[in-house]
């Protein structure tokens, strides 16, 4: 197909004269190219100064040459079979109109970030004062189990409505490494929300390594069921949970740092379904990640938040886990007995949500217990006083920002 400006202009009105029930664009282009204009990358624009990539779903590579500058004004998405190579040093550049410009990668295609320390991949707001939830930021689809759907049934993202979930533990949606998202978290409406990185059934083929989440309007990273691994993570001053998990997440969470600025919520907040879909599984599963080698940072005992919330039956295996700066260290919510819908106690009694090696610091209550279930400190947390935390001030210079 040959594309040339007037193509490009034609799929730009398309886009901004059509919209969706939840407020986010309805795409419905398929590009089967990778040439438009001048740059050999799916992009439009002058290769000496930012470059312009159309808003389209995208059926064939895109690439993004290292150390340019590229921008997005509408849905980015990636289609199955596609690849989305981001070389060292690119930054992105997002229109700064709230949850209707994000990038996506579907179930079936691949994204390639390969930032580096002294080159991290950048992804931003355009606004030359930016500010969190500006943009939709960087939204990963694959084709690992959730809990939210019966049998071998797909759910839809919350924003642009694209398929993820299934039965493949070891799906892999490509590599992401050094790669920072920036004052994104915005919304459609009140339930419809973009984060900084949101996984939807991600699986465990997957390479995800060294990324930050800055100034996002929602969560900093949410998964959504799947079992992808996530190692050295960031997350700086995000307005709500900085990390999230639902929908059965099963994967890992290892060399974490969470830091909160003057708007945020939980550091952690982890749920074992979705509690607005219920958990339609059969046999049923739970959210049940490790979670290993974490430092959460607040803003001091007396300003009433929580470190680390469980509940709608989660389970987990923390360990190393340093806490500085909360009112409550773990807050568990749910109801009593085995057979309840929210069986959070029950993990603790049955050794499915495990916490060891814990410090805490300037933290009034170590831990709440409102699962309706009768347990001890102790059959919960053992280890106190031993955590360490991360190294983040030596894995983390350089690339990321805000601390």
């Amino acid at each position: 197909m040959k594309n040339n400006l007037l193509l490009g202009l034609a799929i730009t009105a398309l886009l901004f004269n059509s919209c969706s029930t939840d407020d986010t664009a309805d795409i419905n282009i398929t590009d089967n190219s990778i040439i438009n204009n001048t740059n050999n990358d799916g992009s439009t624009g002058n290769t000496d100064d930012d470059i312009a990539i159309n808003a389209a779903e995208y059926s064939s590579d895109l690439v993004l040459d290292a150390n340019k500058t590229y921008t997005i004004s509408g849905p980015v998405i990636m289609s199955e079979g596609a690849n989305l190579i981001i070389g060292e040093g690119v930054t992105i550049k997002a229109e700064a109109t709230g949850a209707d410009v994000y990038i996506a990668i579907s179930q079936g295609a691949k994204i390639f970030a390969n930032g580096t320390a002294a080159s991290p991949i950048v992804m931003t707001s355009g606004a030359s004062n930016p500010a969190a939830g500006e943009w939709g930021g960087l939204i990963i689809l694959g084709k690992a189990p959730i809990n939210s759907v019966t049998g071998n049934a797909t759910s839809t993202s919350e924003i642009g409505s694209l398929p993820y979930g299934g039965t493949e533990t070891l799906d892999s949606s490509g590599t992401i490494s050094y790669v920072r998202v920036e004052y994104s978290g915005g919304a459609a409406d009140g339930s419809s929300e973009n984060n900084g990185f949101s996984f939807y059934g991600v699986g465990a083929g997957t390479t995800v390594d060294f990324i930050q989440a800055y100034e996002s309007a929602d969560d900093g990273i949410e998964f959504f069921g799947g079992n992808v691994e996530v190692n050295h993570a960031v997350v700086i001053n995000c307005q709500d949970d900085s990390i999230d998990w639902t929908e059965g997440f099963s994967g890992k969470v290892s060399n974490a740092y969470v830091q909160h600025g003057a708007d945020h919520d939980k550091g952690f907040e982890c749920d074992g379904y979705n509690t607005d879909i219920g958990n339609l599984s059969s046999p049923k599963f739970w959210s049940k990640p490790t979670v290993k080698d974490v430092t959460i940072v607040g803003l001091g005992s007396s300003t009433g938040n929580e470190a680390i919330r469980l509940r709608a039956g989660t389970q987990g295996v923390f360990d190393n886990i340093l806490i500085q700066g909360f009112a409550e260290g773990f807050d568990l919510d749910g109801d009593a007995g085995a057979n309840s819908d929210n069986p959070t106690g029950t993990g603790v009694i049955n050794g499915d949500l495990d916490v060891t090696n814990v410090t805490f610091t300037d933290v009034t209550v170590p831990l709440k217990n409102d699962t309706g279930d009768t347990f001890t400190d102790a059959d919960l947390i053992t280890g106190i006083g031993n955590a360490t935390g991360t190294d983040y001030a030596t894995w983390g210079a350089g690339w990321t920002i805000g601390n």
